[in-house]
């Protein structure tokens, strides 16, 4: 892409183009020997029409029906939610479903290269070595929040960092009587603290508390959910082992969580320590024995150091948030090239959130190496749609007023540009929520769209690392798996580089190619694989929200 370039056709069925920069009605745009008399002034980002489109007429951007025409829209003319509405394509599993053959990138520059991890008994290797404290009922979240206290203040781990905010200051102003104008003309910002990992367990991550509203009340099949990504939690190679509170009475009874996590790992042999609070004498029993045990097993943890392994041994979470009309074109498909290399050297990937993939099911469909996993799919997606629009709140109700903003008018548009992050390498696997990875490859795992609800359930499903793209910008990350984020432009990167880690940005720019940011994106990955923390870590940001089917897209 020439750096001179203002707009780009993605795909050569497409009947718009994206403006790479702000052009202005009245101006005219030449692109591959057609000019283009521009009819309204089009941020960067947004999309005009090729060709007059009658209404009813159908839109295509990334090579896919993406919405249908309200009105008349003029050749050169903005698409909007005000001429365009979401439209897919019907799709199925055709009879003989066959993937075609599959060239992988060139992947010599990875050969042989490792990260070093945390080698677990079952052969699986994290990428952290964390500690959990689970309730299993909400009961349980102030017993949570008191062994959070209890721990943190002697041993550090998890400690929340000040913001770098100098309130005294602003106390001082206050007590001498300084006007509101005095305290609001103060630069109060102040360096941050860096995250020290603790003396006593040098090879412990971190003791992670994770709280939620579920486990009981409510339908019953969310608490044995809330079972099923517990225990994908304790499973998830980055886990050393847990410390779990139950109350007694409650729906995601402890027997259901040890019988699940027996299934996906029969020979695991992380400690799992389960306290109950209606056999114990006292809330004070209680938190002393759960204070005991979790430090025994920080004793045990702290035994497992840091080793070199294949980078087969990555499993990358691939998710977006915050998407913009860029992402599509620079960040989502520098994740899709990470995610072909590390198919191609025998590691597993994981492209979530199936409301954004409304669009592009036949992609997905026909690049599944087996019927039955297109089937699978196939019918995961058509359920969830439906029983979403039951509830008033369908697929194409997806894009936010940001993505909106940003240029996806339609969650077609939305959908076909996350898709990117999947790559183009063939499906060998489709996980419903909280299934787990088993296969090497690209896998398909059934999340929302909503950001911190996906990336729950990717850490849930066994990610060790989770690429997140976002356009706009947001400081989500994960209590167990880190979290490495991706911007679409260098302005956000420039803006926001508090918490962006890596920028695509240079594509849009046309300074890098794809292949050459995707190399240098798992490069970085690498290196937070081997410990170095990424922003979202650093941060504390540890975003736990699980899914109660049904209730949110």
């Amino acid at each position: 892409m020439k750096s001179q370039q203002k707009v780009l056709r993605i795909h050569h069925k497409d009947n718009v183009l994206v403006a790479l920069t702000d052009l202005k009605k009245g101006t005219h745009v030449s692109f591959e020997n057609e000019t283009y008399h521009i009819q309204n002034n089009i941020a960067a980002k947004h999309k005009f029409v090729t060709e007059t489109i009658t209404k009813d007429g159908s839109v295509y951007m990334y090579g896919v029906l993406v919405g249908k025409a309200k009105k008349e829209i003029l050749k050169g003319d903005l698409i909007s939610t005000s001429n365009l509405t979401h439209d897919t394509e019907a799709y199925g599993v055709k009879n003989g479903q066959k993937q075609d053959t599959w060239l992988a990138p060139d992947i010599s520059r990875f050969v042989g290269r490792t990260f070093n991890g945390y080698h677990r008994t079952d052969g699986k290797v994290g990428t952290e070595n964390n500690w959990l404290i689970i309730p299993l009922v909400f009961c349980q979240n102030r017993n949570v929040e008191v062994l959070k206290q209890a721990l943190v203040e002697k041993l550090g781990f998890g400690k929340r960092q000040h913001l770098g905010l100098d309130v005294d200051t602003l106390i001082a102003d206050y007590t001498s009587g300084a006007s509101a104008e005095t305290i609001l003309s103060r630069n109060i910002i102040k360096e941050r603290e860096e995250y020290t990992k603790n003396p006593l367990f040098p090879n412990v991550d971190g003791i992670k508390f994770l709280t939620h509203d579920g486990g009981c009340g409510g339908a019953a099949s969310d608490s044995l959910t809330l079972c099923n990504l517990l225990a994908g939690y304790i499973n998830n190679p980055n886990v050393a082992g847990a410390t779990v509170l139950s109350l007694g009475c409650q729906h995601a009874q402890a027997h259901i969580l040890q019988q699940v996590l027996e299934k996906m790992s029969p020979n695991h042999q992380k400690p799992v320590y389960v306290l109950e609070q209606q056999q114990s004498n006292s809330e004070k029993e209680l938190i002393a024995e759960a204070v005991k045990k979790t430090f025994v097993g920080l004793m045990e943890a702290n035994k497992i150091e840091r080793k070199p392994a294949n980078l087969s041994k990555l499993v990358i979470g691939l998710e977006c948030g915050g998407s913009d009309g860029f992402s599509g074109i620079s960040a989502n498909p520098t994740l899709g090239y990470v995610s072909d290399l590390i198919v191609g050297l025998g590691g597993a990937t994981i492209l979530a959130e199936f409301p954004e993939l409304n669009g592009v099911e036949q992609e997905l469909i026909d690049r599944c190496t087996n019927p039955e996993k297109a089937e699978k799919f196939s019918n995961i997606m058509s359920t969830y749609n439906t029983k979403a629009t039951a509830l008033g709140a369908p697929f194409s109700m997806n894009p936010s007023p940001g993505n909106i903003k940003d240029g996806l008018i339609t969650d077609a548009i939305k959908s076909a540009g996350a898709a990117k992050k999947g790559g183009n390498s063939p499906v060998e696997d489709v996980l419903d929520y909280t299934e787990q990875v088993v296969k090497p490859g690209l896998n398909l795992l059934c999340t929302p769209g909503n950001d911190v609800e996906s990336t729950t359930g990717l850490a849930g499903s066994g990610s060790n690392i989770i690429l997140f793209t976002t356009g706009l910008g947001t400081p989500t990350g994960n209590p167990i798996t880190p979290v490495i984020k991706v911007s679409s432009n260098t302005r956000l990167y420039e803006k926001m580089n508090d918490i962006i880690d890596f920028n695509t940005g240079t594509i849009i720019e046309g300074s890098a190619t794809i292949a050459e940011t995707g190399e240098a994106l798992l490069d970085y990955v690498i290196e937070v694989a081997s410990g170095k923390q990424a922003k979202a870590r650093s941060l504390r940001q540890d975003d736990f929200i699980p899914w109660k089917r049904g209730m949110s897209l």
